[in-house]
């Protein structure tokens, strides 16, 4: 029988909470705010909350400075690019793992993750000598691949997990009506997965829009991103704090409203391999 929680219990807990979400959303809060102010507001203390001339000139000269769009079309051809490259091959590699696992099967899962803590500075030049030698600096297909192989560990990982929840004798059931391997994959096992895979999508789709080292140092402008479309609001003399706000709203609306939209998916998918 389920203990029964106070009404007091309740409302410190929903308190801290909100306190708690309030904290972690403040920053993104603030950002909003400031991209409304003028410059001179924007440094103002101490700080104006609320109440000030609130104007869209900041707005205006981004747009009218930058090409929103390019930049826009860069990070959802590379976020969605990487991902469904990284599924394709995450997919058979986390389903030979999770159902025909070897000796070095748990091993390689490590190496996998551990390749996650090698700082990205550490391999700047060997990878940026070699996108200048094969004409894959400021190029989509450059990022996406990069991307890709950055993303790699976790996606297999996450997929690792969801299809090690799915019974293994549903696919020796399959096996016995005659499916082959391929449609054991795509017709069997693909389906079942789908919350896992979904949520693996959309967290890597977040991942590689909000990659910054990267696509600063691999692009210049054709394939310059939105991180670098904020990057560009600093400079030598100073930020410019109100139209980086600006820019930083622009750049992160898109995939706020993504995961605003899809937070009961993706919570699904990151609790379908949790212990129930």
């Amino acid at each position: 029988m389920a203990r029964r929680v106070s009404t007091r219990r309740r409302v410190i807990v929903t308190a801290i909470a909100w306190a708690v979400a309030f904290l972690i959303f403040f920053p993104i809060l603030w950002t909003f705010l400031t991209s409304f102010k003028t410059e001179g507001e924007a440094v103002a203390t101490p700080p104006h909350f609320l109440f000030f001339n609130w104007t869209l000139e900041n707005y205006i000269e981004v747009n009218e400075r930058s090409d929103y769009f390019l930049h826009f079309m860069n990070s959802v051809v590379i976020s969605v690019g990487s991902t469904v490259l990284g599924l394709i091959i995450a997919i058979p590699a986390a389903w030979s793992m999770a159902f025909v696992p070897g000796k070095r099967t748990k091993d390689v899962l490590m190496w996998m993750l551990s390749t996650k803590m090698l700082p990205p500075v550490g391999v700047l030049i060997p990878i940026f000598l070699l996108f200048k030698n094969t004409g894959l600096m400021d190029t989509r297909t450059g990022l996406v691949i990069i991307l890709t192989l950055i993303d790699l560990p976790i996606i297999v990982w996450m997929l690792y997990t969801y299809f090690k929840e799915i019974p293994g004798e549903i696919l020796e059931a399959a096996r016995m009506d005659g499916a082959g391997l391929r449609e054991e994959v795509i017709h069997i096992l693909t389906p079942m997965a789908i919350p896992g895979i979904a949520s693996t999508l959309l967290l890597n789709v977040i991942l590689a829009w909000n990659e910054a080292f990267w696509t600063l140092n691999l692009t210049a402008a054709n394939a310059a991103p939105l991180t670098a479309f904020i990057a560009s609001y600093s400079s030598p003399e100073g930020l410019f704090y109100a139209k980086l706000s600006a820019a930083s709203m622009m750049a992160i609306a898109p995939i706020l409203i993504l995961g605003w939209f899809s937070q009961k998916q993706l919570v699904r998918g990151l609790t379908f391999g949790a212990v129930k």
